[in-house]
């Protein structure tokens, strides 16, 4: 470049420079309204954090360039806290390494909380034998003191630190035998990990640390806890927070389970139920997860009252997921919604699941119940002022259920009880005499066949039944065949109090027969159901909360404590759904501020999509 050229190139950036300065050219850095931003102006509503694994620590984290990378994808996603690994499948991150990472995301303005998968590997701890060997065998002394040790190393390095959601166990080897005795597998492993949170990973960590908090995370998998260990009653009351896994992924494909999306909603509500003031985030991942499942996640825990959505992992920022630009786009939606549920949560149904219950043929009932357009909120405590209890099998653990239903009873409550829980609960057939019905005896029923408008019709996919019931006084509602038998499939009592479903989801043998061991092992018929029985069943259900949806399945509806009502479409195509007492207002969708036309007393919902009926927030 030739002296004129760079004499004139100096002027050029010189006189640039000057009219910056004169008419704002130039955008000073707060002014610039990016994510990271904007996500730290609304993170007292919600909180966006990214959980990174051990091996992401070293893999993507030991360099300065692997330290910038992370910090920019993390602003641009408007993540603010991150969750740093310390072990996993046999890796321990050195101390010295997590200190650097720790305060290098300190240093540029992110929360930071240490983690651990407590999973064996190397020369950690001892695997456990059963189907779930990628579990550790807490039993055996070793596995104690390595994850002891790896405990008093780390807890120096972080204010807050969270055990992930391996702290269960189905190891069945003969140490364990022994140290069971006489107990059952649920009762040996429950009081063995609640000794373990304690020993292993709250006292030494507070040893050495006494300001550190400690969260427990549970998974998704709530009916199946008690079988592998976790405690969700004594974990609460150990530990300083708890967080929730609502990684229900997609509904349609079997690698993770066909979990359907509002099992998010049942886990965290019924686990806040028993965790209270502890209750913290909700955590949920990419695995099986279109764009679409992904962001789904994120909608129903911040209905559920999470007001922090911690995304596994790292790993998959780096790599990309369609998900993450929905997320993006949709976060001041979210924001906005988690705000509003703070001051008017969620309410409707109460379905009542004792902690440490045993599911019967009713595993994940509620998941499926909430599909139904039918707003379940689980609790682990008896419902006695609810106006309407639903009890699955799950409530027959309650050794006092018999008297609490029948008080309930006797104070004009509805009540809908499934088969299940009628064949399980010990009572000698006194509230299946009070609902008509002879006390069911479990049965598997499978059929193709149901009664719809005096006509046998054949569905898509068969339905599943847990009972011949076998009637006395009850008013049938719906019915199924099977074979020459017609069979009951929802009844009411004479006084229109009581009802029975006689639905099965899974059984123990359900799962065992396709070697699942925690998720819904199969598609069911209970969700191909033709639209009026969708709604017969719904409004059950709903009679009492004044509301009246008609619509097919896979339509969730949560109606605030304000009066709004979450609407959301989880089916593939568009429906036309029906609110009643809609068309008498102007309603607004409060997610776009647009208005809706609900003149017709109909309006229409594109697959995969939801909206927010209420005032504009």
């Amino acid at each position: 470049m030739t002296t004129t050229n760079t004499s004139l190139r100096t002027r050029i950036i010189s006189g640039l420079m000057i009219a910056a300065s004169i008419f704002g050219f130039s955008q000073t850095r707060e002014q610039i309204d990016d994510n990271f931003r904007f996500a730290k102006q609304h993170q007292d509503d919600l909180k966006l954090s990214v959980y990174i694994t051990a091996h992401s620590v070293e893999r993507l984290l030991s360099t300065p360039e692997g330290r910038r990378e992370a910090i920019s994808l993390m602003m641009a996603n408007g993540i603010t806290k991150v969750y740093v690994e310390v072990y996993r499948n046999g890796l321990v991150v050195s101390p010295h390494l997590l200190a650097e990472v720790t305060e290098y995301f300190n240093q540029n303005g992110f929360e930071v909380v240490g983690g651990i998968a407590t999973v064996p590997g190397g020369d950690i701890g001892v695997k456990g034998e059963g189907d779930l060997g990628g579990w550790f065998n807490w039993q055996n002394p070793k596995t104690q003191q390595d994850m002891k040790k790896v405990m008093v190393d780390v807890a120096p390095i972080f204010d807050t630190f969270i055990v992930d959601d391996f702290l269960c166990t189905e190891d069945t080897s003969p140490e364990s035998i022994a140290a069971k005795g006489d107990r059952s597998w649920s009762e040996y492993r429950r009081q063995l990990l609640t000794d373990l949170a304690t020993s292993i990973f709250i006292e030494p960590a507070k040893s050495v640390n006494p300001d550190i908090d400690m969260i427990i995370k549970y998974p998704q998998w709530y009916d199946r806890f008690h079988m592998f260990g976790y405690d969700v009653e004594s974990g609460s009351k150990l530990f300083d927070e708890v967080w929730v896994g609502t990684e229900t992924r997609g509904q349609y494909t079997q690698r993770f389970g066909f979990v359907q999306p509002y099992e998010g909603f049942v886990n965290y509500s019924w686990i806040k139920s028993i965790a209270g003031k502890k209750i913290g985030g909700a955590w949920f991942d990419h695995g099986d997860c279109d764009a679409l499942d992904f962001v789904e996640q994120a909608y129903q825990s911040v209905l559920a009252g999470a007001n922090e959505l911690v995304i596994f992992n790292y790993g998959s920022f780096v790599n990309g997921h369609p998900g993450h630009h929905l997320l993006r786009m949709d976060f001041e939606k979210l924001a906005r919604l988690a705000k509003a549920i703070k001051t008017a949560p969620i309410h409707g149904i109460a379905g009542y699941k004792p902690p440490s219950s045993d599911a019967g043929g009713d595993l994940y009932i509620m998941d499926f119940i909430g599909m139904f357009g039918i707003p379940l909120m689980p609790t682990a405590h008896y419902p006695e002022s609810a106006e309407t209890i639903f009890l699955p099998t799950q409530a027959a653990a309650d050794p006092e259920i018999v008297g609490k239903v029948v008080a309930s009873h006797k104070q004009g409550k509805r009540i809908i009880m499934t088969a299940g829980f009628l064949a399980n609960v010990d009572d000698k057939g006194k509230l299946a005499k009070l609902a008509g019905i002879v006390k069911p005896e479990i049965e598997a029923i499978n059929t193709e066949k149901i009664i719809l408008d005096g006509s046998e019709t054949t569905l898509e996919r068969p339905l599943d039944l847990e009972a011949a019931l076998e009637i006395k006084k009850a008013i049938v509602i719906l019915e199924a065949k099977s074979g020459s038998r017609i069979i009951p499939f929802l009844t009411k009592s004479k006084d229109g109090q009581l009802y029975v479903l006689n639905s099965h989801t899974f059984s123990e043998a359900d799962f065992k027969a396709v070697g699942e061991v925690l998720l819904s092992p199969r598609p069911l018929g209970l969700l191909e159901l033709p639209t009026s029985w969708a709604n017969e069943i719904r409004n059950v259900f709903n009679k009492n909360l004044q509301i009246e949806l008609y619509a097919p399945t896979r339509i969730t509806m949560q109606p605030m404590e304000n009066g709004d009502i979450i609407l959301h479409n989880y089916n593939k195509e568009e429906v036309e759904i029906q609110l009643n007492g809609l068309q008498d207002y102007e309603v607004l969708d409060a997610f776009t501020g647009q208005k809706v036309d609900v003149t017709s007393g109909t309006m229409k919902m594109k697959p995969r999509s939801r909206i927010w009926l209420g005032n504009k927030h």
